[in-house]
């Protein structure tokens, strides 16, 4: 058994798909593959159900997961610490990432952290189906730092540490009926087609949450999981409104952003493992995320 076993089989059992643990490991995915079904035969159980177009892991798989977690867990930080003998940071940091990072610059973040920490590797990962996803990563010990934006839960053993909070905006085209008004009222904004993110995405509840509040639903006819700039798009050729953090909005001048009343305010955590569980690399990097994040708080007041 190897720790690249290990290492792929945490992968699918996060996904429950091969196509997507492939690219988050960045091997192709018959190697992928061929990896977990070693591994199967060497345990003599299977630990993934594939009788269905949706694989599943088997509770095998789950009594395993936790094993190997752990192992992996301890082979990083017995790696890591050996930084200190030769006397330069190193190991691996895995990132969860946000479609949008609001008023915090992190790619200016992580350049900065690599001239201070050149012999650590970043690894960014992305979410299809939502930050919040991130959390039971962290709690596994398969991610090490995530950016979550708006969580629906705060689980034990996962440390959260608010980066940043800023309201969401109104945005329209210059001809909307709304668009130069002081501020808009949700309940206005009933038979808007706007464009939405999945529902799981913490940004898509904070605006269904926001209009059950008001006894209204809102109604989303464009959802799909994009970039900001393909939404602007979007809105810019008259396929609907969104809403956006008010720092997002900012990017698109040719847009009209209208305060929204009751405010909708859009908060990131950084979420990490508890101190303990932290490798040195990931502890610097966590600093370097909440330093950033009061300058920019200090900055804006």
């Amino acid at each position: 058994m190897e720790l690249r076993q290990l290492e792929y089989f945490i992968a699918v059992a996060a996904e429950m798909n091969f196509s997507r643990a492939a690219q988050q490991v960045h091997v192709v995915q018959s190697a992928l593959s061929t990896s977990v079904s070693k591994l199967e035969k060497e345990l003599n159980v299977e630990l993934f159900d594939r009788s269905k177009q949706q694989i599943k892991i088997t509770p095998a798989g789950e009594l395993f997961r936790e094993h190997a977690r752990r192992v992996l867990q301890t082979a990083r930080l017995a790696k890591d610490s050996m930084a200190v003998y030769q006397g330069e940071l190193t190991g691996t940091v895995d990132l969860g990432s946000l479609i949008s990072f609001g008023k915090l610059d992190v790619p200016k973040i992580l350049g900065e952290f690599h001239q201070l920490y050149p012999f650590v590797r970043i690894k960014l990962r992305q979410s299809q189906t939502g930050s919040t996803a991130y959390l039971s990563a962290i709690a596994d010990g398969s991610l090490d730092l995530a950016l979550v934006s708006a969580p629906d839960r705060f689980p034990a053993g996962v440390e959260m540490q608010e980066l940043s909070t800023e309201p969401m905006v109104f945005v329209c085209r210059p001809d909307h009926p709304l668009a130069h008004r002081d501020h808009v009222e949700i309940c206005e904004l009933a038979d808007e087609d706007l464009i939405g993110f999945p529902t799981q995405f913490g940004l898509r509840r904070l605006v269904d949450d926001a209009f059950a509040a008001a006894g209204i639903t809102a109604h989303v006819p464009y959802e799909v999981a994009l970039e900001y700039h393909v939404a602007a798009g979007l809105v810019k050729h008259g396929l609907g409104t969104i809403f956006m953090p008010e720092s997002e909005a900012a990017r698109y001048p040719e847009l009209c952003a209208v305060d929204v009343r009751p405010a909708v305010m859009w908060t990131i955590y950084l979420a990490s493992a508890e101190p303990s569980r932290l490798a040195p690399a990931s502890a610097r990097l966590a600093k370097l995320l909440l330093a950033a994040a009061d300058a920019t708080s200090d900055s804006g007041s």
